[in-house]
């Protein structure tokens, strides 16, 4: 029961983060001012709409194999959740500069929101992730 609950809080905090992805793929600005990293002003990338587009498939994709690897036995299921443990964990800690807890650069809008929101949130995907691949209910 534990198992299917935290990969149903994840498959809905990664379906939101899905659609508000298409969203800006498809020219919305809401929130999109402190989403990319910036350094002295300037945004340290532009993602085009395609690979915004390809972000909020990937995170769709994520959702759906947490919510089949908590009701369905497969290996590679297995092994899919891992990466994506891994992929979370890897986003919380970060570049060492940018993002993630280890930043130097902190003085930025983004810096805000990630040290309070998106590193949190991250490692909080992580968790319920890794319980998913661990419990066998």
């Amino acid at each position: 029961m534990l198992r299917f609950a935290c990969a149903l809080v994840f498959a809905a905090v990664l379906l939101f983060l899905s659609g508000l992805h298409v969203y800006w793929a498809v020219g919305g600005q809401w929130g999109s001012e402190v989403t990319i990293p910036t350094v002295g002003g300037r945004r340290t990338l532009n993602p085009s709409p395609l690979a915004t587009f390809v972000v909020a498939f990937l995170l769709f994709t994520a959702a759906a194999m947490i919510l089949a690897e908590a009701r369905i036995s497969n290996p590679l299921l297995h092994l899919g959740s891992w990466c994506i443990v891994a992929v979370f964990l890897l986003r919380t800690i970060g570049n060492f500069n940018t993002f993630g807890f280890f930043k130097t650069v902190r003085d930025t809008p983004f810096a805000s929101w990630d040290t309070r929101l998106y590193s949190p949130l991250c490692l909080a995907l992580a968790g319920l992730a890794a319980i998913v691949a661990l419990r066998r209910d």
